[in-house]
């Protein structure tokens, strides 16, 4: 029996990517974070692509594309990304690469380039992918859909958690603006917008922590 494809999509600091994981191990399946393939991309632009005032060089980065090989390995379960062989795992987690990755995402030929290898990894079923537009635009058919959101000033304090756990020295007013203005770009790009998908199954986790968060996911897959 084909094991089951699921989506989740929702705002940044929703937990998408730690909750995938764990549903991912409770259920056999693999897990692909997708926002860390943008990372990635945006990561290598910041390193090469950029003009003399820092900021990134669009027609640079895309005629570099052939340059970027991103491949997940897997380390003790997880899966960890490299690109062109080296462990970017934690760079991609940068302030930085935070304040430049929703303009990277929006641009169309990023997305093309991107969307086939996810929807390839998908194939075979037994995937757990997400980001902002896994049930709309790259995986249409999933088995399950979810959308996950919660209010402002709970991403903002669990975002500002994370950086401070990874050892990045950050201030929480600066958090905040930065989600703010990621959900207006995200929201608002021409090119697969982050939204509900209409068949997607919303939770608000404001008032919910992880492990409650996943049994609310898995209740859902459970009944279907």
């Amino acid at each position: 029996m084909k094991k089951p494809v699921i989506a989740i999509d929702g705002y940044s600091s929703t937990g998408k990517s730690s909750i995938s994981k764990i549903i991912a191990e409770k259920l056999g399946i693999i897990h692909l974070d997708t926002g860390a393939l943008y990372r990635g991309v945006t990561w290598f632009a910041l390193q090469n692509c950029t003009g003399d005032d820092g900021s990134i060089d669009l027609n640079s980065l895309f005629s570099s594309f052939h340059e970027i090989e991103l491949e997940f390995k897997n380390a003790d379960g997880e899966l960890i990304l490299f690109l062109n062989h080296i462990d970017i795992s934690k760079a991609i987690r940068t302030n930085e690469v935070s304040d430049n990755v929703s303009f990277v995402a929006k641009q169309k030929e990023v997305r093309d380039f991107l969307l086939q290898s996810q929807r390839s990894l998908a194939e075979k079923g037994g995937i757990i992918m997400d980001g902002r537009d896994i049930g709309t635009v790259v995986l249409p058919n999933a088995d399950y859909k979810f959308f996950l959101t919660a209010s402002i000033d709970e991403r903002t304090r669990r975002r500002y958690q994370e950086l401070i756990t990874l050892g990045i020295e950050t201030d929480e007013q600066q958090v905040k603006k930065n989600l703010v203005e990621r959900d207006r770009i995200d929201s608002e790009r021409e090119i697969a917008p982050l939204k509900q998908a209409e068949d997607a199954i919303v939770i608000d986790n404001t008032d919910l922590n992880k492990k409650e968060t996943i049994e609310e996911i898995l209740s859902h897959i459970e009944k279907i």
